[in-house]
């Protein structure tokens, strides 16, 4: 018989250590997400994997709101992010630095996410766009990679707080496969 574990038992970091803790090599860009319900459920996804950053550009609500803590659940309080208004500059600053750029995006020539490669040392930042418009199609131009999630069914797109956790777990996995 199998015990479900009480919160007390899952020996998690508390918002110092957190702080403190080194960082997975992924950054997430949110570009122009609305629902302030997604923004929250990313935060939280980006705590479960160490993300170093999440950047809130254009339209992106910003923490402190009480709808964007429903979902986050304290996440706002342990994962580092910033606001930047224009979605492209940031990433032309970042790709500046050395990071990859990877939207996730329905597009030509775009990799599945199943054959998608990653180095693990190299700092990844994972585009996610507006629920109805997607990633803009001048950061997908700008971007290193397109990557897609595989779909088999009717729907066109995943919710975007879903899609996040499908790529981020993806790409931590990736990069922290030989450890």
């Amino acid at each position: 018989m199998n015990r479900k574990l009480e919160n007390s038992e899952l020996d998690r970091l508390d918002v110092d250590s957190f702080k403190e803790a080194e960082k997975s090599p992924i950054i997430i860009i949110l570009d122009n997400v609305r629902s302030l319900n997604n923004i929250g459920s990313v935060f939280r996804t980006a705590d479960a994997f160490l993300v170093q950053k999440i950047y809130l550009c254009g339209i992106t609500a910003t923490p402190p709101h009480k709808d964007i803590r429903k979902t986050a659940l304290g996440a706002t309080e342990s994962v580092d992010w910033e606001y930047r208004k224009d979605t492209l500059e940031l990433v032309e600053a970042l790709k500046e630095e050395g990071v990859r750029i990877v939207s996730v995006e329905q597009a030509e020539n775009s990799v599945m996410l199943n054959d998608f490669r990653v180095d693990s040392k190299k700092t990844i930042a994972l585009v996610f766009g507006n629920e109805v418009k997607g990633v803009s199609q001048e950061v997908v131009s700008a971007s290193d990679t397109v990557l897609e999630i595989p779909q088999f069914g009717t729907k066109h797109s995943l919710n975007i707080s879903v899609s996040a956790g499908v790529v981020v777990w993806d790409v931590w996995s990736k990069q922290n496969a030989k450890k």
